[in-house]
């Protein structure tokens, strides 16, 4: 059943994310709202379009948050795998998805502070090199 659900999660995520679905959709809410005169935009007109987009949205949601959730779960593999291979890499931050929000902000602030630091060392040696003579 799991099996079934990912590859008809996916098929219908990659179909329903494409410019033809779009125009899909596009098409079929031009032809709602010129049937309204025909209509006379009564109760029963407005409440097909809403009870179409309602269930439309209620079912797409489970599948993209499927699709998502695979999605994120193989980037995190392939990133635990780079932090893994590269020598010199804090294999701690392998499962950061698990640390608390204090923890994420911490780590979050001291990669800030790197990055700072990064920067006011890549300037100075790009303005030392600026300043020497030409050859």
């Amino acid at each position: 059943m799991q099996k079934l659900f990912r590859k008809f999660a996916q098929s219908t995520s990659q179909l329903v994310g494409s410019s033809w679905a779009f125009m899909l959709a596009a098409v079929v809410i031009i032809v709602w709202a010129v049937t309204g005169p025909m209509f006379h935009y009564s109760d029963t007109w407005q409440l097909v379009i809403n009870t179409g987009t309602t269930i439309i949205t209620f079912l797409m949601v489970f599948l993209i948050q499927n699709t998502q959730n695979r999605d994120a779960k193989a980037i995190h593999l392939k990133l635990d795998e780079l932090i893994k291979g590269v020598s010199g890499a804090r294999t701690r931050l392998v499962n950061l998805q698990e640390l608390s929000d204090e923890e994420l902000e911490r780590l979050h602030k001291e990669f800030e502070r790197l990055h700072k630091k990064t920067n006011h060392v890549t300037r100075t040696v790009e303005e030392e090199a600026d300043s020497r003579p030409v050859l």
